[in-house]
Parts: structure tokens; C-alpha cells; sequence
């Protein structure tokens, strides 16, 4: 009997075909923000991941439609990808880079943690070594000048930690879209580690045998 647990996590792009099934199967399984990912990527959701500063934060919280959303009604835990000291110590040095993201670290932790109270559910924000370790192991592929990583790579990077002896799949990953964010360093970091067996990437092929076993 196979004990590992199995863990998806599920990005807002485009999702494997067919790999509803094995989402909706799986142990854990993280989506992000508005959850784009439901209906054809599966209906399963334990966590989703926000960004917890800014204009999307403040965009979800604001909005009736995400807090009674299918996916955030059904997750047991909200996890914030973005921990406030640290992108309050970035806030300083982007007033003078990047003066137009000026609402870029508005932090709205704290409305999470309400929110989360009110519901029921479990709030998480990831610490700040996670996003400063994927900063060192991107540093190894060239990423050039960029802002943070995204939150996609902050979460495969702390789900690695916290599951180190489970499988984790990931599918919806593009590694494409904001410029300020380092998509080419990523999608290079999260090859390697496929390549070394920590990580894998669901795909049509391989999702009968990612399906079997207990």
C-alpha cells in the first residue's frame, strides 16, 4: 500500500486534460485566488492560496461573488502567500524603483484572519524564508531583475517543505504573465525539480499512472 499522500496543486492556467479525476482524488489539493481553475480542473478544494497585499487582495475581499465562491466555501484553510514584514521592507525600496505600485504592499492580512475566523477556516500565511529561499534557488537560473516571485512559485516551494516524503503534482502552471514576476527562472527551477523527483507535472499522458495505487 502506498502511504505517501498525494497533493495537486492547481494554477489559474491551463489544466492537463482529463486531469479533473485525479484533482478531485487526490489528499490536498491548493488553488489560487479567484479559482479560475474549477469546473474542468476538478471541484476539489482544500486550500486556496491568495495574494494577500495589493489590489487582488483587496479585489477578493471586497467581493461577495469570491467569498461564497464554490471553491473558497469547500477549502478548510486560506493561505496567505505573502508575509506583511517582509513586503513591508520592500515597500521601502519600491517607493523609489517602482513609484507607480504604489498600493503594490498594501497589506491585508489581518482582513484574511477576520475572514477566516468568521468562516471557520484555517489561516496561513507562509513565512518569509519560503519566499526568500525561492529567491536564492532561482538566483541559480538567470531570472534578471524582477519584483517577487509569483505566488505559484512561493507555494510549490512551501508545500515542498511541509510534504518532503509525499507526491505533489502540479498542473495549471504556464509560467507566463506578469513581467514584473520571473516566469522563465521559474519555469527552469521547477524542471529541475521534476528532474530530481521532488515534484511532478500533471499531463495527459501520464495520468493513468498517476491514478494508480492506493
Amino acid at each position: 500500500m502506498n502511504s505517501r499522500h498525494q497533493v495537486v496543486i492547481v494554477g489559474n492556467g491551463e489544466v492537463a486534460a482529463g486531469a479533473a479525476a485525479v484533482i478531485d482524488a487526490a489528499d490536498l489539493v491548493i488553488r489560487f485566488n479567484d479559482c479560475r481553475s474549477m469546473g474542468g480542473g476538478g471541484r476539489r478544494t482544500d486550500v486556496v492560496a491568495v495574494c494577500n497585499t495589493g489590489r487582488p487582495a483587496r479585489a477578493m475581499l471586497g467581493s461577495a461573488e469570491w467569498r461564497k465562491s464554490p471553491a473558497v466555501a469547500a477549502a478548510s484553510e486560506i493561505w496567505s502567500v505573502r508575509d506583511p514584514d517582509k513586503f513591508s521592507e520592500l515597500c521601502v525600496s519600491l517607493a523609489i524603483s517602482h513609484p507607480e505600485l504604489d498600493d503594490f504592499c498594501d497589506d491585508y492580512t489581518d482582513q484574511f484572519t477576520a475572514f477566516c475566523q468568521a468562516t471557520g477556516k484555517r489561516h496561513v500565511v507562509i513565512d518569509r524564508a519560503i519566499h526568500e529561499g525561492v529567491d536564492t534557488a532561482l538566483a541559480d537560473y538567470d531570472p534578471g531583475s524582477y519584483i517577487v516571485p509569483s505566488s505559484g512559485m512561493i507555494v510549490i516551494a512551501d508545500v515542498m517543505s511541509r510534504h518532503p516524503d509525499d507526491d505533489i503534482a502540479i498542473t495549471g502552471f504556464s509560467h507566463t504573465g506578469w513581467e514584473e514576476h520571473p516566469f522563465a527562472a521559474e519555469k527552469q527551477l521547477v524542471d529541475a525539480y521534476v528532474s530530481l523527483g521532488r515534484l511532478r507535472r500533471l499531463a495527459a499522458t501520464n495520468l493513468i499512472s498517476a491514478s494508480e495505487g492506493d
